[in-house]
């Protein structure tokens, strides 16, 4: 079987929120696929991904069913409360030299 045989899923919207939703989760650390992706978080990427997923939200207000108008914020909300979580936890040396480098 070829990578062309394995059947994609439909592009809905549901598909684009839980990709970046896992992306994000990968790179907050919380999943792991192989030894090759265990590390530290990468707090920028899983931030750009946040924003990405927050961006989609408010350029879809108005436009979306109540079931997709619930997954985006609970996915935001959940994801929010996990950076926060994670960044808190990363020794105080490492937080500030992200905060200088991003200044």
């Amino acid at each position: 079987m070829s990578d062309s045989d394995f059947p994609l899923p439909p592009p809905t919207f549901e598909f684009l929120v839980f990709s970046l939703k896992t992306q994000t989760e990968m790179q907050l650390g919380l999943l792991h696929f192989g030894e090759e992706s265990e590390g530290a978080p990468n707090l920028p990427a899983a931030r750009h991904a946040i924003d990405l997923l927050a961006m989609i939200a408010e350029k879809t207000r108005g436009n979306l069913t109540i079931e997709e108008q619930r997954l985006i914020e609970n996915s935001l909300t959940e994801l929010r409360f996990r950076f926060v979580q994670i960044a808190e936890k990363k020794p105080v040396a490492e937080r500030t030299e992200d905060a200088s480098a991003s200044s």
